[in-house]
């Protein structure tokens, strides 16, 4: 029997990314899509309690079950495990291919990670893919073949519970991808800035803009540098934040 794989995304069910991945999807396994009706990024982890999700049936699949909804990422995935697929064994979350890279401080905003994190807490295998290049028409041919090889591997081998991999690929160049490196998040982050402005009605506003910093740029085994030098980086995250190595040293508060 065929694998159960939901596919979703943040980018939107019109996206490219999630029509290169469905596509990759469709030959390993049955595939449901369950997608958000318009771009979502920077949403996180957000999920919808204080207004109604509306869901349709979507045409955009040849031959494929697929839904867009209202919501967020972390939504359509648990509208799909508790409401469409509640009486199947979803064996494998996918979301993406984002727009984007989702490396270092990114995967705490990112609503592709968010939607794999999401299938990790519910206890099913889940996967987020990014790719270093936020265009529109990204090139997603070099990736193809490096997200098929992954699924596969994740669905034949024991997954580690209650984790979500998180996936990036670099931007297509003239040189191949390297391989595969398995590393950790870089310490990174976003120094925003804003910009003050007033709106045709003379009502101000604010534009949010600013650049990634990255404390380590040299530091072989981080997403990041693995990225810079053409290789697929997949580091293994968890929602559990608790920050363990602390909780000896804030005992010794004696609160």
């Amino acid at each position: 029997m065929k694998p159960l794989i939901l596919v979703t995304n943040d980018d939107g069910i019109t996206s490219k990314g999630i029509s290169v991945l469905i596509e990759v999807m469709r030959k390993i396994g049955e595939v449901f899509v369950v997608a958000p009706d318009s771009p979502n990024s920077g949403m996180g982890h957000a999920i919808t309690v204080d207004s109604t999700i509306h869901v349709k049936k979507s045409k955009l699949f040849k031959g494929l079950e697929a839904y867009e909804c209202s919501g967020t990422p972390a939504d359509c995935v648990k509208l799909a495990k508790h409401h469409f697929l509640k009486d199947r064994k979803i064996d494998l979350v996918v979301s993406g291919i984002n727009h984007g890279a989702n490396a270092s401080i990114s995967v705490i905003y990112s609503g592709t990670m968010s939607a794999a994190v999401e299938g990790a807490i519910e206890g099913i295998p889940s996967i987020g893919f990014s790719i270093d290049d936020f265009k529109y028409d990204a090139d997603f041919q070099h990736v193809k073949r490096w997200i098929k090889r992954i699924t596969e591997k994740a669905l034949s081998h024991e997954f580690p519970a209650h984790v979500a991999l998180n996936v990036n690929f670099p931007k297509k160049s003239e040189k191949p991808i390297k391989g595969i490196k398995i590393c950790r998040q870089t310490n990174g982050y976003w120094h925003e800035e804003f910009d003050f402005r007033h709106d045709p009605h003379g009502r101000p506003y604010f534009w949010m803009g600013g650049d990634y910093v990255n404390r380590e740029p040299d530091v072989e085994g981080t997403d990041i540098h693995a990225i810079n030098e053409n290789y697929v980086a997949i580091v293994p995250v968890h929602y559990d934040m608790t920050a363990h190595s602390t909780i000896k040293s804030l005992k010794k508060w004696k609160l």
